[in-house]
Order: structure tokens, then sequence, then C-alpha cells
């Protein structure tokens, strides 16, 4: 039985976790929520971690993967919104550790997929996977995640991307309208992609629309939205993108018309990035609004949009979709990478 050490480290929260891998597959152990602010590095925490196990459990963790939002190069990742430098090889010794890895968040999702279970997992497309073909993961939530996988004789290999800061490339005149207004409000040069196609991007789309349709300030999303694009003045945590989605439930016009702008935009990246890599192993959908929003993601609005690629299209029509609905595959992922370190 060997015991491995998962972490899903953000600027907000970090969550550890402790797993074993045995004949059965991964079992979880334990796992803690730590406020990431709170501690000065990541060495600490994971020390404070493991010290705090009970001790009928405290074993010694044989790896450890680590996936930060980010990119990681050369064993190291600076996070955005902490002043933490990590390394893995000074994690190797803060942490009395033999291997550790640190992963981007999204590419470790890579090492989880063969081990999914359909419970995990809501089908939004129809095809059939070429067993020996990339692989390509997204995820819009606060940001939009990207990464590839490429089948090798050892497993799945994980490529990091940064797709999601390629610039957003309108395709009707609304979206002409939509990058106008919304590099003028942001005070951006240009326009990346997640600004657009992730949750956060759905919130924008509204407020867009809101100022194009409803200049009077009448519209029941109106505060919601002043108070999204201004925290300073929000004191109700206000979640804009959560109240278009609902809004769009109860059939409200304009809301209605925000998701399905947005979803076309997604349908439309997704198709672009597929071809980019030439997914014909499947795609899959995650991040925060892949179970809140999966009927959108079966929507004419986003297969449309996806398939869209004129002569190319053809290239698209066999690639299946699904999404992944479990909110823990993070930590899961991560220790799936952490027993390939050890076997």
């Amino acid at each position: 039985m060997t015991t491995l050490l998962a972490g899903d480290i953000g600027g907000t929260k970090t969550l550890l976790s402790l797993y074993t891998s045995g004949v059965q597959g991964l079992e979880l152990l334990v796992s803690e929520r730590y406020p990431s602010a709170a501690w000065e590095g990541l060495g600490p925490m994971v020390r404070h971690f493991l010290t705090s196990v009970d001790p009928a459990q405290r074993l010694r963790p044989a790896a450890a993967c680590f996936a930060v939002a980010g990119p990681v190069q050369a064993g190291q990742a600076r996070l955005t919104n902490l002043p933490w430098l990590l390394s893995e090889a000074e994690l190797v010794q803060a942490c009395a550790i033999p291997t550790v890895e640190l992963v981007n968040d999204f590419a470790v999702l890579i090492y989880g997929l063969p081990y999914l279970e359909p419970s995990q997992l809501a089908h939004v497309r129809d095809g059939s996977a070429i067993a020996d073909a990339p692989l390509l993961v997204l995820g819009a939530g606060t940001g939009l995640g990207v990464a590839m996988g490429i089948p090798t004789a050892q497993g799945l290999r994980a490529v990091a991307s940064e797709a999601a800061h390629g610039s957003f490339a309108p395709r009707t005149p609304a979206e002409w309208r939509l990058h106008q207004w919304l590099q003028a409000d942001l005070g951006v040069d240009r326009l990346s992609i997640e600004r657009v196609v992730s949750g956060t991007g759905l919130g924008h789309v509204a407020r867009w629309l809101l100022a194009e349709r409803d200049p009077e300030g009448s519209h029941r999303l109106r505060d919601e939205a002043e108070s999204w694009a201004n925290p300073s003045r929000d004191r109700g945590g206000a979640d804009l993108p959560a109240a278009v989605a609902a809004a769009a439930a109860d059939r409200d016009p304009l809301a209605v018309e925000a998701l399905a702008l947005w979803l076309g935009a997604y349908g439309a990246v997704v198709g672009d990035l597929a071809l980019a890599c030439l997914s014909r192993g499947g795609i899959w959908l995650a991040g925060g609004t892949a179970a809140k929003l999966l009927d959108g993601l079966r929507s004419k609005e986003f297969i449309t949009a996806f398939l869209a690629k004129g002569r190319l299209q053809v290239a698209l029509e066999a690639i299946p979709i699904q999404a992944i609905t479990d909110p823990s595959v993070g930590p899961f992922s991560a220790a799936c990478r952490a027993r390939m370190l050890v076997t």
C-alpha cells in the first residue's frame, strides 16, 4: 500500500488530500482545506497537514503532486494571487517527500481521465474516439483552462497550454460590438479569449447587453451587474454569471440572449482548439460551468458553433464531447499523477 499526497493550490484556498494506492485503486484517506493567504508558503502548510492527520493514518507519502493555476517552468511556479514561488526541489526538502511534481491545474486533469467513473461524467455529444489520438480538456470557470493529452506507451502525457490567452476573434456583428465595448470598458489593447469564454466572460456579456439594451437601468440584473463590476461597492457577494444563468432559466430575454452568445463563443473556441491539436481522442469540458450549464453545452448554439469550421467541419464531426461534473476531480487527478511518479 502506497501513500500519496495530492494538492490543489489556488490563490484563495488550497486543498490537500492523502490517498492510498493499492490493488483496488485510489482511496481517499483524509482531505483538508486551507486559506492560502494565511500561510507563508506551501511547505509549512504541508507539514502542518501531515502532522495533523490521525496517527492511525499518518503514513509518509511516497510522492506528491500539486496542481497550480498557471504555467510551470523548470520545476517552478509563481502563483498570480499569492506571493509564493513554488519549487519542486525545495518542497522535497521542506516536506521530506522523495518525489514532488508541480503541474498546471488543467494539465493534471489529463492524468485522471482514464480513471473517471461514469458517475463523474455527463454526455454532451456523440462521437467515435480514436484510441491513440490526442485529447483535449477545456474548462470555463473564473478563467479558461486548456490542456492536451498525448497517448504514449507509458500512458497519457499532459501538455499544458495557455491558449486561453490568445486573442478573441469575433465571428458575428454582435460579437464584434461586444469586443469593442469590452476592450474599452476594461482598458486593454487586446482582448483575450478568456475575457469572453469563461464564467467571468458570461458576466461581461451580460454587462454589455445591459449597456446596449437597458440604458435606463431598469432590468432585473442591473444592480447585480453594477455590484459585480465594482467589488468595492458590493456588500452581498454579487455573482453576476450565476444570476445570468438563473435569469436565463426563467426565460428572461436579455439573459437568454447573453447565454446564447456566450455558448456560441465557447463552442467556436472549442472547435478551434480541437482543430489546433486534432483531438480525435475526445474532448472533455471541465471547470465550474460544466455541471451548472450542462443543458447549454448540449444546445444547438454550442454544437453548431463547434462544428462551423467550413471545409474542416468533417474533421470535427466524429469527435465525442463529455463534461466532467465531479468537483473533486482536481485532487483525484493529482493523486493519479502522484501514483505514476512511483510506478
